[in-house]
C-alpha cells in the first residue's frame, strides 16, 4: 500500500498539469469543449493516474526483472550465435504487439498496409537489437554507429523523395518513435543492463544504455525500404476523431480491444521468457510467481491507461488542435510548448528510464534534471511541429540540422550522456504522443490545410518528440562537464594561491 500511494502521487503529479491546462483552456472564449467531453476527459484522467500507477508497480515487478534475467542468462551461455538469434526473434516479437505501433498503424491504414507496416517495424527492431548486442560484445562506440545509420536514413529519405513519395517521409521517421513504448522499453532497457553487467567491463554503465537508441533507428531504415518498394496510393482519409465515434462500439468493447492487444504482447514476452528460463535461466518457482503477479498488475494498469487515453484524450486532443490554430500564431505556438512540456511527464516509460538512469549512474544524472531537460525538449518539439503546420515546409528542415547538432554533440560529451540521450528520445514518444499529441497536430493541420496536407505536415511530430531530447540531454551532459572543469580550475587556483606559511612541516 505504501508503494501504491508513492507511485500514485508520482503519477498524479505527472498527469495533473495536462488536466489543469486543458481545463483552463476550456474556460477561455477561444476554446469550446462540450460539457460531456470535459466530464469524460476528467474521469479518464483519474483512471489514467490509476493505470499509470499500476503499470509502474507491475513493470518493476515483472518487465524489468525478465529483461535483466534474460540478458544475464544469455550472456553466460557464451554462445554468440544463439544469443543473436534469440535477440532477433525477441525484438520482432515484442515490437509487433506494441500498443503505440498499433495506434499509429490504425491511423494510416488507408495509406500503408497495416500488416506490412507492423512487420517492417518489427524486423527493424529485431535486426538492430542484434546490432546493439554486437556493439557491447565488440566494445564499439555508440556515436559512430549512430552517425553511420543516420547517414543511411537520410540517403533513404532522398530515395523516397526521388520516387515521388516525399509525403511519407514523416511517417517513416515516426515509426522509429512508436516502437519504444511502455511494453518494449522496460524489457529492452533491463535486457541491456543484464548484458552490460555480464560483459560490460569498464564501460558497463555506458553499455547498459543505447539499446533503445539503436532499436529506434532500425524501423526507420526498414520502413523506408518497404515504402520505396511499395506501389500503393498515398491518399489520406481523415478519421472521425469525435468522442461519439470513439465510443461508437461501447466502452466495454474498447476495454476488450485493448485487453486483447496488451494480453497478446505480454503473453508473447512471458512465453518466450519461459522458454529461455526452461533451457537457460532456470529461475526458482518463487521468482516466476512474482513475475506472473507483476505481469497481471502491468496488464490491468496498461489496459486502463490505454483505454482511458483513447477515450478521453484522443478526441480532446483533436478538438483542441482544430481550435488552437484559429487563435494568434504566437499564442498557438506558446500553448503547444506548454502542452508538450506537460505531456512528456505523463509518459509511463519515461519514469522507467529516469529511475534506471539515476540508479545506474549512482545519482550523477539525477531524475529531476533529466525530467526538466526532457520536458523543455519535448515542449520545443511540439512548438516546432505547430509552427511547421502554420507555415507549411518539409520536416527535413528540422531533422537534418537537428540530427547534425545531436550527432556533433557526441564528440564533446561523455559517451554515457550520448547513450542516455538517444535512449531518452525513443522513450519520450510514448502512448500519449500517439493518442493526444498526434491527434492535436492532425486537428490543427486539417483546419489549416485540409485532409490532403495531414500526411506531410501533421505526421512527423513523433519524430520531432524523439529528436529534440537528443540535444537537450546532451546539453545537460555538456553543462556537467563545463561545471566540473570550472570547479577544478577554481580548486587549482586556490591551491596555487595558498600561503606557504600555513603549511605544516613535520620533522622526523
Amino acid at each position: 500500500m505504501k508503494l501504491f500511494i508513492s507511485k500514485f502521487k508520482e503519477s498524479a503529479m505527472s498527469i495533473l498539469p495536462i488536466v489543469i491546462i486543458v481545463f483552463i483552456m476550456s474556460l477561455t472564449p477561444v476554446f469550446s469543449l462540450p460539457k460531456e467531453e470535459m466530464i469524460v476527459f476528467l474521469l479518464c484522467s483519474v483512471a489514467l493516474i490509476v493505470g499509470m500507477t499500476l503499470f509502474s508497480i507491475g513493470a518493476e515487478m515483472s518487465m524489468t526483472p525478465m529483461g535483466d534475467y534474460a540478458g544475464t542468462g544469455l550472456m553466460k551461455t557464451r554462445k554468440l550465435l544463439l544469443i543473436l538469434l534469440v535477440a532477433l526473434f525477441m525484438g520482432f516479437l515484442v515490437t509487433i504487439a506494441e500498443p503505440d505501433l498499433l495506434v499509429l498503424s490504425a491511423q494510416v491504414k488507408d495509406v500503408v498496409n497495416s500488416s506490412t507496416f507492423i512487420a517492417s517495424v518489427g524486423v527493424g527492431v529485431g535486426i538492430f537489437l542484434v546490432m546493439a548486442l554486437l556493439k557491447v560484445v565488440f566494445n564499439r562506440q555508440l556515436a559512430i554507429l549512430l552517425l553511420l545509420f543516420y547517414m543511411l536514413i537520410f540517403a533513404f529519405a532522398a530515395l523516397l523523395e526521388e520516387v515521388g513519395k516525399w509525403v511519407l517521409i514523416p511517417l517513416a521517421f515516426d515509426s522509429g518513435g512508436v516502437t519504444t513504448g511502455p511494453i518494449t522499453v522496460p524489457f529492452i532497457m533491463a535486457f541491456g543492463v543484464g548484458i552490460a553487467a555480464t560483459i560490460g567491463g569498464k564501460n558497463g554503465s555506458e553499455n547498459s544504455f543505447g539499446f533503445v537508441a539503436l532499436c529506434s533507428v532500425g524501423p526507420v531504415l526498414v520502413v523506408f525500404l518497404s515504402l520505396i518498394m511499395s506501389n500503393g496510393s498515398v491518399a489520406y482519409t481523415l478519421p472521425d476523431y469525435s468522442m461519439k465515434a470513439v465510443l461508437a462500439g461501447g466502452i466495454f468493447n474498447k476495454v476488450i480491444h485493448e485487453f486483447v492487444n496488451v494480453f497478446r504482447a505480454l503473453g508473447l514476452i512471458f512465453a518466450f521468457f519461459m522458454i529461455l528460463n526452461y533451457f537457460i535461466i532456470k529461475l526458482p518457482i518463487k521468482k516466476i510467481l512474482q513475475i506472473i503477479v507483476g505481469l497481471l498488475i502491468t496488464l490491468v494498469g496498461l489496459v486502463l491507461f490505454l483505454t482511458t487515453a483513447a477515450i478521453g484524450f484522443l478526441p480532446v486532443g483533436f478538438s483542441l488542435g482544430s481550435q488552437i490554430v484559429k487563435s494568434n500564431n504566437a499564442i498557438a505556438i506558446a500553448l503547444c510548448f506548454v502542452i508538450g512540456m506537460t505531456v512528456v511527464l505523463a509518459e509511463p516509460a519515461i519514469h522507467v528510464l529516469t529511475n534506471q538512469v539515476e540508479e545506474v549512474t549512482g545519482g550523477n544524472v539525477s531524475r529531476k534534471s533529466m525530467l526538466i531537460a526532457l520536458s523543455i525538449g519535448v515542449g520545443f518539439a511540439i512548438a516546432l511541429s505547430i509552427y511547421r503546420i502554420l507555415y507549411g515546409f518539409s520536416i527535413l528542415y528540422y531533422l537534418i540540422p537537428g540530427y547534425f547538432i545531436s550527432l556533433a554533440l557526441t564528440l564533446f560529451v561523455p559517451p554515457l550522456y550520448t547513450a542516455i540521450a538517444f535512449d531518452s528520445g525513443g522513450v519520450a514518444s510514448g502512448p500519449l504522443t500517439s493518442t493526444f499529441i498526434l491527434p492535436l497536430m492532425i486537428g490543427a493541420c486539417a483546419e489549416v490545410m485540409g485532409a490532403e496536407g495531414v500526411m506531410e505536415f501533421a505526421f512527423g511530430v513523433v519524430a520531432l518528440v524523439a529528436m529534440i531530447p537528443l540535444i537537450s540531454i546532451q546539453l545537460l551532459g555538456f553543462r556537467a562537464i563545463m561545471t566540473k572543469m570550472v570547479r577544478d580550475r577554481i580548486s587549482m587556483r586556490r591551491i596555487l594561491r595558498a600561503d606557504d606559511n600555513q603549511i605544516i612541516y613535520f620533522e622526523g
